[in-house]
């Protein structure tokens, strides 16, 4: 009869040990591996800006440092809007220039920092350029009542009689209705209770101060406007 022989207590007792201390390496192991990275695309949603020009949302055009105030302009369609964002809160004005039949681009806008700021949103029409100007006064922003007609393809922004305030220079044609090359300068005061006057009748655009940024001389502008 074949003898069967158990092994001594101690010899057992070690193995034990020794199965728990491995299962409980493995268990510590296990707990160290990093987290399964998941496959799942995250898809992050950029907000959609709410402001619409007519039936379509507007679209940015351009936009203007003026100190802490953000000038944008935006078009839709035939629709314009300028929006005006700083530390007061959020203006919005809708475009004159484009309601009555201008077109606004890239380049409509122009800014100009001073005592009295200014903004000038400007675009083409048949036979003209046409504008409104927005002013900032204490930090609070308005719009100039009249909007300015310019038939000799130029509108700006400029301090003509160095006051601190810039006017409005509105390049004319003296041709009337009839095409020709003939121009005047005529400039307008944002703020004062007169208008600057016109210059002298030249010959050919590039005539003017400055062309093609005009810079009339204020001693060379007369009262009378009436070519």
């Amino acid at each position: 009869m074949p003898i069967v022989t158990r092994p001594p207590l101690a010899a057992l007792f070690v193995a034990c040990v020794a199965v728990a201390v491995t299962a409980a390496g493995m268990a510590y192991a296990f707990s160290l591996r990093p987290p399964a990275t998941s496959t799942t695309q995250v898809t992050t949603t950029t907000p959609k800006d709410d402001l619409r020009c007519g039936k379509a949302p507007c679209t940015p055009l351009t936009s203007r440092e003026v100190g802490t105030d953000t000038v944008e302009l935006l078009a839709g369609g035939d629709v314009g809007r300028i929006r005006i964002s700083g530390p007061a809160g959020r203006d919005i004005f809708e475009s004159i220039s484009a309601q009555q039949g201008a077109k606004l681009s890239t380049d409509s806008l122009q800014c100009v920092v001073g005592e009295v700021a200014l903004c000038l949103v400007r675009g083409t029409a048949p036979g003209a350029v046409v504008g409104e100007v927005l002013l900032r006064r204490a930090g609070a922003w308005t719009r100039a009542e009249v909007p300015y007609l310019a038939s000799g393809d130029y509108l700006g922004l400029h301090d003509v009689n160095g006051d601190g305030v810039a006017d409005v220079v509105a390049v004319q044609s003296a041709c009337g209705q009839a095409p020709c090359p003939r121009r005047f300068t005529q400039v307008f005061s944002v703020v004062g209770e007169s208008d600057l006057g016109c210059s002298a009748v030249v010959d050919q655009p590039q005539d003017l101060p400055g062309w093609p940024t005009v810079t009339p001389d204020p001693a060379s502008l007369r009262s009378e406007c009436a070519y």
